[in-house]
């Protein structure tokens, strides 16, 4: 960014954020407001090129990206609401006779508690919810080829979790794949 991208974007944050804070403060609360808004700025940074050149217009703009960051915050706790609301109508486990099945689902939890929480958003979203990858890359706001890289890098995670591996070495895996010895 030159230095004129600088003081347009100094002029918009100073002229807009009060402004912007109530906006977003009247639709969510104070908690949420703070970050939403840090989100619009930062999304006017990454795009200033398609910010509007006046006041109005770039305030329009800002209040658009504050109402939909608002709004995939909301579809993000409302899926989480009905993951958790899922979870809980599941009938009960295994039957206390069948330990196998009790040993499977107390390994599957503890596998998926180590999952950090992008793999298991990338688990989530294809596993429980049943979006395709491109509906899951689009709720992502990521590619196809992003989300599909992150989606196998939670399998693969999760297969190793529930193996009880270790996570390999950084060390390790890059002599490997150069062919040295591992």
């Amino acid at each position: 960014m030159n230095r004129e991208a600088e003081d347009t974007f100094r002029d918009l944050f100073q002229a807009v954020y009060d402004d912007l804070l109530c906006f977003v403060e009247r639709r969510s609360g104070p908690a949420v407001a703070e970050d939403v808004v840090s989100e619009t700025f930062l999304v006017a940074w990454r795009r200033l090129h398609d910010v509007p050149d006046s006041l109005d217009g770039a305030r329009a703009w800002l209040f658009t990206v504050a109402h939909n960051l608002l709004r995939n915050r909301q579809r993000s706790e409302q899926r989480q609401q009905n993951v958790a609301l899922r979870i809980l109508r599941q009938p009960e486990g295994p039957a206390a006779g069948d330990a196998d099945a009790v040993a499977a689902h107390v390994d599957l939890t503890r596998a998926w508690q180590r999952l950090s929480p992008a793999d298991q958003e990338a688990l989530a979203l294809t596993a429980i919810e049943d979006l395709t990858g491109p509906q899951a890359a689009h709720v992502l706001g990521i590619t196809r080829t992003a989300f599909s890289l992150r989606l196998l890098r939670a399998r693969r995670n999760l297969r190793r979790h529930l193996r009880h591996q270790p996570a390999p070495s950084p060390a390790i895996s890059r002599t490997a794949s150069h062919g040295g010895p591992a």
